[in-house]
């Protein structure tokens, strides 16, 4: 492929590539398959349209001579352009793992936060802007000195054909090491996105609040009439890394304490609720309170249970708790 008329198909295979990267990925592939689509767009394609872009010209050997009467200098130096199979790619690896925690900063500003679609999307943008700068770098190039891809080109074990005494195509042994030392590092990071490090699963139960200001002494409702029912909007935030049943079980509770321990002398059901929530996802319920006590040394109890709650529901019993004082009048 050195025909000169496809000086920008390696570029167009990279913006390609991307975009059908990113789809299977946003597709939901999992397991091994999800790592193959990952390990390129993360660790080459980004780099190497960067390297692109940067560097539009193809390798030059040539020799600048000296007057020895100027600078006394008898021997030509030699001047290299552009850059070698290995030094593009190593390099665009290098600069790929460069731009990806980047591009994952500026994700996480976005208001997803750090989750997979921006910081997906943000490395497919980039990749594909650089890609489309490449191109008119390289059409800037002149003819003759614009980097075309070919078969030695995309080798890192190979350097281009050389003007020299020896004329010919060189191995160089020790670029042997150097592709040992990337398959390395790209096996390395595909184990770490197949074993990303994840935090021990939770469940919170939170109560919706009020505006706080200085004139309330509680950031809830918590003022209500005996035989009247008010609602109470609760949300329950799944992060357990799978789909979890929840139930709720909501107790109105007559209290007193030592000024240590608190005693729960009175308890009724109020209402109780099932919900199924899936990871990461956050569920709203309404709970209905319609209180049969009076008093203010009563308190709201929302248990909630991983499953079916047990005969008789209590704090210690339950997964989550949440205590909200209330005065019944």
């Amino acid at each position: 492929m050195s025909d000169t008329n496809w000086w920008y198909f390696d570029l167009a295979v990279v913006i390609a590539v991307t975009g059908a990267l990113t789809l299977g990925i946003l597709s939901g592939v999992s397991g091994v398959g999800r790592i193959a689509l990952m390990v390129p767009l993360v660790l080459f394609l980004p780099g190497y349209a960067l390297v692109s872009a940067l560097f539009p010209d193809e390798p030059n050997d040539d020799y600048r001579s000296f007057d020895e009467e100027k600078t006394g200098l008898g021997n030509p130096l030699l001047v290299s352009g552009g850059l070698e199979a290995v030094e593009r790619t190593i390099l665009s690896i290098v600069f790929s793992v460069a731009l990806v925690p980047a591009i994952t900063l500026f994700a996480s500003l976005t208001p997803r936060g750090l989750t997979l679609e921006p910081v997906l999307l943000g490395l497919a943008a980039v990749t594909v802007v650089l890609a489309l700068l490449a191109i008119g770098s390289r059409y800037r190039c002149p003819a003759d000195r614009r980097f075309t891809p070919s078969i030695l080109s995309v080798s890192p074990l190979f350097t281009r054909e050389r003007q020299s005494a020896y004329d010919r195509v060189n191995v160089r042994p020790y670029n042997i090491a150097i592709v040992i030392g990337v398959g390395l590092l790209l096996a390395s990071a595909g184990f770490a996105l197949a074993n990303p490090p994840e935090h021990d699963g939770y469940t919170e139960i939170s109560v919706e609040t009020e505006n706080v200001t200085g004139d309330i002494e509680t950031v809830y409702d918590s003022t209500y009439t005996a035989g009247e029912t008010q609602e109470l909007q609760a949300t329950i935030t799944n992060q357990e890394h799978e789909e979890r049943r929840y139930t709720t079980v909501v107790l109105l509770q007559r209290t007193s304490s030592d000024g240590e321990t608190v005693t729960v002398n009175e308890s009724v059901e109020m209402d109780r609720k099932n919900a199924t929530v899936a990871d990461g996802n956050a569920h709203q319920q309404t709970l209905e309170i319609t209180p049969t006590m009076r008093g203010d040394d009563l308190r709201l109890t929302l248990l909630l249970y991983d499953g079916e709650p047990p005969a008789e529901p209590t704090s210690e019993n339950a997964y989550r708790k949440l205590h909200l004082p209330i005065e019944v009048s």
